[in-house]
């Protein structure tokens, strides 16, 4: 066994910095940052999105999130698209609002349901067709799941950092509480 002053250094996994020009987040500047890689098919992804909203209620100005795309695309075959819908959206300033339904009914992926979504949101929904079959929004979804793989750490939803450091605790919102505040 390696005493404490022989013990190698203990790897830290980072993450891709975040872009304010292109990552998707909310919540003021001055507070600690969870980035989530997800996917929207994903159940874990929905819990870890139910546990973050409420450690962000809890910590309001104190917390800010951002959502990377992972769309594990050989366990749901619905995840590609809805990433693709979300970053559609986003073009229309809709991101956070479609992110939403997307995990609260994420069982109803179908590509008739994603444009019934956009309806809902009062998106144009012809442009909103248009782009998420665009060379630019795929290229924007490859960029999370790249950025992801480029980690060694994302292989998997949810897969979250704090403050760039991949949390390897349990994404409950009292286990998240706590990696925020220590």
């Amino acid at each position: 066994m390696n005493s404490p002053e022989t013990r190698p250094a203990q790897n830290i996994v980072t993450m891709e910095p975040l872009d304010e020009a292109v990552d998707h987040v909310r919540g003021p500047t001055t507070g600690r940052l969870i980035l989530e890689y997800g996917d929207y098919e994903c159940p874990y992804s929905r819990l870890a999105l139910r546990e973050i909203e409420q450690v962000e209620h809890q910590l309001g100005e104190g917390v800010r999130f951002a959502f990377r795309h992972f769309p594990l695309t050989e366990i749901h075959p619905h995840a590609l698209a809805a990433s693709a819908a979300a970053e559609a959206a986003s073009l229309q300033d809709q991101f956070w609002s479609i992110h939403a339904l997307l995990f609260h009914r994420q069982h109803a992926l179908e590509d008739d349901d994603l444009r019934r979504y956009a309806a809902e949101l009062a998106l144009d929904v012809e442009q909103f067709d248009s782009d998420r079959a665009s060379d630019g929004v795929l290229a924007r979804v490859r960029r999370d799941v790249d950025s992801g793989v480029a980690s060694g750490e994302v292989r998997g939803t949810p897969t979250l950092f704090i403050d760039g450091v991949v949390h390897l605790g349990p994404y409950d919102a009292a286990s998240l509480l706590k990696a925020l505040t220590s």
